[in-house]
């Protein structure tokens, strides 16, 4: 599993149930990644969606504790074991957690990797990515050139999880 973002200098992700910014070779990274696959996502973010609709070509699938909730195709789920259980059906690495806030931090311990988006401005912002930077176990292994959208300078990063948690009940022996 792993957690795709894009964050500032702050590590901010979001302001009043926005994006930062849409930078659109982020929205082609986010697209290319995540189209096939599964994403799993609060019902906040669902709700952030045009529409607030599930993302077309993909398995969505939300973590809320509203139990009355449901939205089209989308998959609700209630905890994180029920979580777990619906994605052990599921390639890991095909399963991308895409937010928000809450989401994040409750999933990160049991992604392996994380594809981040750094965006070099500092925005007014409510929601934050957890600082890899400073987390216990996770480096970064790969940057990409410095790019530019008009006038915001940004880079792909990857970083990885040392010390990532299990999730499934298949755990090799």
């Amino acid at each position: 599993m792993q957690a795709i973002a894009a964050v500032d200098n702050n590590w901010a992700i979001g302001y009043k149930g926005r994006l930062l910014t849409s930078i659109p070779e982020d929205m082609k990274l986010f697209r290319n990644e995540t189209t096939g696959n599964v994403v799993v996502m609060g019902r906040k973010t669902l709700e952030s969606f045009p529409g607030q609709k599930p993302l077309p070509n993909r398995t969505n699938i939300v973590l809320t504790t509203f139990s009355d909730y449901k939205n089209g195709d989308a998959v609700i789920v209630h905890s994180a074991d029920e979580l777990f259980d619906r994605l052990k059906d599921y390639d890991t690495e095909k399963i991308y957690v895409i937010g928000g806030e809450s989401i994040y931090r409750q999933l990160l311990p049991y992604c392996e990797k994380a594809l981040i988006t750094k965006i070099d401005m500092d925005y007014d912002a409510d929601a934050h990515f957890p600082d890899l930077d400073k987390e216990d176990g996770w480096k970064m292994t790969g940057e990409s050139e410095e790019q530019t959208y008009f006038d915001l300078c940004y880079t792909f990063t990857v970083y990885k999880n040392e010390k990532v948690k299990k999730w499934t009940s298949q755990e090799e022996n």
